[in-house]
């Protein structure tokens, strides 16, 4: 779910093009997690399969943004989740609880042969054997990946913040709590999505939001972004009740640290508060990782989709073939170029 700023926190629309030539690095998880939700059966809600009954939504998703992105000239390194910290046990617990619910709903709308994505989107889970699939395409297609110890999107922010990345993308503020000093949403290149429910769809461009503006414009410094997304509500916390991001920053001005804020402010257990600021502050993330790109190994991501998963072929090369034909026009100088950090 990620901590919940949008309503206070300013971004600014940019074009594609306007990425081109950046380095960015992704949340996989978080982009996984999308593929699953929205590449399923408009009626029915059942993701793609193989013939084997393998899901493949992860991997259309992945493949086919990532010959995108790369058409584009936009260089990407996918990060991935670790072992979540303790406190988001709740949380996590929470969200199983809704997956079996919404499984229950997905299976009544099926009986009554009503409409059923709506439901069958809430019960995707990322399992082991996605996230190795999704690793080893990305490999075949010459992009590397980073294993974080705990949260992708934090390990993101601490590469960002390195400056070994321009950017982190996520639809998820939390990279911003931990001073990524940017963040990219909406980092898709069909410009187009449906509105919830309504056979709708509007025009969605990336949204470029910058750490040092919103701080400047909010009036507020870095450890107070943190106790907004406290109160707020994270992923580690349910925040307070009555407490949206507008009333927390205001509370926050009058406060200005942690520990005025929990005078004013009765959380349930003022220990896990200060863990999790913590956790904030200085969180667990690996420094010897290796950014290395590779050559696109076009035939054997024919192979690994087409033949182990039942992709179309002619599908599969025409749109590899966006990528050779992007090299031509200098969208990416040369693969020696793309293949230089």
């Amino acid at each position: 779910m990620g901590v919940q700023i949008g309503k206070i926190v300013a971004g600014r629309e940019v074009e594609i093009s306007y990425l081109s030539g950046r380095l960015i690095a992704i949340d996989a998880y978080n982009f996984i997690h999308q593929f699953l939700a929205t590449i399923r059966d408009k009626v029915t809600g059942e993701p793609l399969k193989d013939r084997k009954g393998r899901i493949t939504s992860h991997l259309s998703g992945t493949f086919y943004r990532t010959v995108n992105l790369m058409e584009n000239g936009i260089k990407t390194v996918w990060v991935f989740d670790g072992r979540p910290p303790e406190f988001k046990a709740v949380e996590i617990s929470e969200r199983n609880a809704n997956k079996i619910e919404a499984m229950k709903k997905w299976e009544e709308a099926l009986k009554k042969g009503e409409e059923a994505k709506k439901y069958a989107q809430a019960t995707s889970r990322v399992t082991d054997e996605i996230v190795e699939e999704v690793k080893e395409l990305l490999g075949l297609f010459g992009i590397p990946s980073v294993q974080a110890i705990s949260e992708g999107e934090i390990q993101a922010a601490y590469m960002c913040k390195r400056g070994d990345v321009w950017a982190v993308a996520s639809q998820d503020y939390d990279a911003l709590l931990v001073g990524a000093p940017r963040l990219v949403r909406n980092l898709s290149i069909s410009q187009r999505r449906k509105l919830p429910n309504k056979e709708v769809y509007t025009t969605v461009n990336p949204e470029l939001v910058e750490l040092e503006k919103v701080l400047e414009e909010l009036g507020i410094n870095q450890e107070q972004l943190i106790l907004i997304g406290l109160l707020v509500g994270t992923d580690y916390n349910p925040g307070i009740k009555g407490i949206g991001p507008k009333k927390a920053l205001d509370l926050v001005k009058e406060c200005k640290d942690l520990d005025s804020l929990l005078d004013k402010v009765e959380f349930e257990s003022k220990e896990d508060i200060r863990k999790i600021f913590n956790f904030f502050i200085d969180p667990p993330v690996v420094d010897d990782y290796k950014l290395e790109w590779k050559k696109p190994r076009i035939d054997k991501i024919v192979d690994f989709l087409v033949a182990n998963h039942d992709f179309s072929e002619d599908r599969v090369r025409k749109a590899l073939n966006k990528i050779e034909e992007s090299l031509s026009k200098g969208v990416q100088s040369s693969l020696e170029g793309w293949m230089k950090k």
